[in-house]
């Protein structure tokens, strides 16, 4: 076997792999489900916490700063 067809059959294998994976991303959404969304749901979740703890240290940081030129 020669490399062109070597070439050739892993082109028709990562072709069938995209049909296979489109109509599977068909079906879920025929049927209502919603894979990968769940994952960006949780990633926007801990995002939102990480922002709200950077706020909560900056806050603590700017009362330290203040205290520090108050006294």
């Amino acid at each position: 076997m020669g490399m062109k067809d070597q070439f050739q059959d892993k082109s028709e294998q990562w072709q069938e792999q995209a049909k296979q994976k489109a109509q599977q991303a068909k079906e879920r959404g025929e049927r209502g489900e919603r894979g990968p969304q769940r994952g960006q749901q949780e990633g926007s979740e801990r995002m939102r916490e990480r922002d709200e703890e950077t706020e909560r240290l900056q806050r603590e940081e700017e009362d330290r700063f203040r205290q520090d030129y108050d006294a």
